[in-house]
């Protein structure tokens, strides 16, 4: 059998290197990404808990049909002023404190709605239900953001993707949970104590888990090169240079306007669906075939990329092939008796929207890094919900009440409501999302890059953060212009010659054999020994001026 390989050997002993001094897991980061998920999975129940089950909600609490929709719009008002402290804390506080703070918030919030239960002759019952909501949408800032967080401070690069999709996925899950289990739980006006007793459990759960279980914000020893330099930039310095970033802009606005479509969708399903005739159970089995086949989607996805790194492809197919399902449900779901047809694209608006959700916050952390991943991740959320409270204010206010006779389910006592031009602006606006996405956005991987070595006179010269098709995306993150790299961050320090490791500026004598094969315009005729590189590279050549806060002020590192 063959031995191993010059350059599998050279690869082998710098990560050893990098082993020995401290890249290492700890099983708690499994803990953290449990807590988190929980979190995420009870706040999305209680947020869609009521709009399954508009119709008998609105019947019992003598409500109108719009202040039942302001109980799931009120996550998305109160999520977007707030979404900018949270990002703060998140980045600034700490994972912890934003994770514990937000299971408080949720359970106070989930109590907070018993009340007109639970008090005999309440008035005003929509005020407590309005303030338990806020107070719920309050946490949702500081648990949705927390995912790619978590993904970089715990995980190694092999786990991101994957941990970062578990726990986003958390928080569909619990849209999933919502749309199954409130038409289980409410069958008449009597039956809504029960279901907003049986949602405060978990959110009772998962306070004690975080408050217990969660000790520190970073694990002692980073598990990669991208951890140790995770938050890099300052708050305000960091925002600056997301607005100053074309390709995060783009992917921030096209992808939040995916999502405020997604949570239009999935706020006004029921309504959309009863005016069809069809049951408030049937409109919980569409929803909750929309999120399994996104669920299923993802749990595919994310192992996938965590291989490949092909987050900008898997990003956009998903997107086209979401807006393309949008289509035929705007069209679907206007006709009587379509069970099967609406079951289909249902499933299939999950399966392509939904799991890119992960991947997609994935290459936003890439795309703007070295900013932290809570302000780059919250900020495409917040824009998020700002588009969503648009986009649901405008699918509401284009309704028309029906004057022809229908088979219409729905129970408050009002004429059914005519979505068609709702939905095809819906239709319309997935469609002009995924276009812009599709043909304007281009990105280097610039945590990869950084993490393999690649250095960032590289990136400039294939065209820098929005260069077109032509620009290296990332690959598997590990090869660029200037060959693989598996130098060491010993090769860096003070800046010594990578020319003779046994120098007096060179800690190690690895250093000459994980320098990178000089490809470019750093190559010389030098002469050249095993062993030794082909020319005269100075490491200090490649290091950022910028200082500490650049995206490679130390890129000879591996994960």
């Amino acid at each position: 059998m063959a031995g191993p390989t010059e350059a599998e050997t050279g690869l082998a002993e710098p990560r050893a290197l990098c082993a020995q001094r401290g890249h290492r897991t700890y099983a708690r980061r499994w803990v953290f990404l449990l807590a988190i998920s929980l979190l995420n999975c009870s706040n999305a129940t209680l947020w869609l808990s009521f709009a399954p089950v508009a119709d008998v909600i609105a019947e019992d609490l003598v409500l109108s049909m719009e202040q039942i929709n302001w109980l799931s719009l009120v996550y998305l008002v109160v999520s977007t002023p707030f979404g900018v402290a949270a990002i703060w804390i998140l980045d600034s506080v700490g994972l912890r404190a934003a994770t514990i703070l937000g299971a408080w918030l949720n359970f106070a919030g989930s109590v907070l709605r018993m009340v007109p239960c639970m008090v005999v002759g309440t008035q005003n019952p929509f005020a407590f239900l309005m303030g338990g909501q806020s107070l719920c949408a309050l946490a949702q800032s500081l648990v949705i953001f927390s995912p790619a967080k978590l993904a970089a401070l715990w995980f190694p690069e092999h786990q991101r993707a994957t941990a970062n999709m578990l726990a986003t996925m958390s928080n569909p899950l619990g849209v999933l949970v919502a749309n199954v289990l409130s038409p289980v739980l409410v069958k008449k006006g009597e039956d809504i104590p029960l279901m907003l007793g049986v949602y405060t459990i978990p959110a009772g759960v998962v306070c004690l888990l975080s408050t217990i279980c969660l000790w520190e914000s970073v694990p002692p020893t980073p598990p990669s090169a991208g951890a140790a330099s995770s938050t890099s930039e300052k708050f305000l310095d960091g925002l600056k240079l997301l607005m100053w970033n074309k390709a995060y802009v783009i992917l921030a606005v096209c992808l939040g306007g995916m999502i405020g479509i997604s949570a239009s969708f999935s706020a006004l399903l029921e309504q959309i669906l009863c005016a069809s005739g069809h049951s408030s159970g049937f409109s919980g089995l569409c929803g909750a075939l929309f999120i399994t086949f996104g669920i299923l989607g993802a749990l595919a996805l994310g192992p996938y990329v965590d291989r490949t790194k092909h987050f900008t492809e898997a990003t956009k197919i998903g997107l086209c092939l979401f807006s393309l399902a949008c289509v035929p449900f705007a069209l679907v779901s206007q006709l009587q008796g379509q069970t099967l047809a609406l079951a289909a694209t249902c499933s299939l608006l999950g399966l392509f929207g939904f799991s890119v959700g992960p991947v997609a916050m994935e290459l936003a952390v890439e795309c703007s890094f070295p900013v932290g991943e809570g302000a780059a991740t919250g900020m495409i959320f917040v824009l998020g919900q700002a588009e969503g409270i648009l986009i649901m204010l405008a699918m509401t206010a284009l309704t028309v009440r029906r004057s022809e006779p229908s088979l219409s389910t729905c129970q408050q006592g009002e004429d059914p409501l005519d979505w068609t031009v709702s939905l095809l602006l819906m239709a319309g606006l997935c469609t002009f999302f995924s276009c812009i996405l599709a043909v304007f956005f281009h990105t280097p991987y610039r945590r990869l890059q950084a993490e393999s070595g690649e250095p960032p006179s590289t990136r400039n010269a294939v065209g820098g953060a929005d260069s077109g098709p032509g620009v290296d995306r990332g690959g598997a993150g590990r090869a660029g212009v200037l060959g693989p790299s598996t130098a060491t961050p010993e090769c860096t320090a003070r800046g010594a010659s990578l020319e003779d490791p046994r120098g007096p500026g060179s800690p190690h004598p690895a250093c000459h054999r994980a320098t990178p094969r000089a490809q470019g315009p750093a190559a010389t005729d030098a002469p050249s020994r095993p062993g030794r590189l082909a020319g005269r590279v100075q490491a200090s050549r490649f290091i950022d001026p910028a200082g500490s806060h650049s995206s490679f002020s130390s890129p000879w590192v591996i994960t």
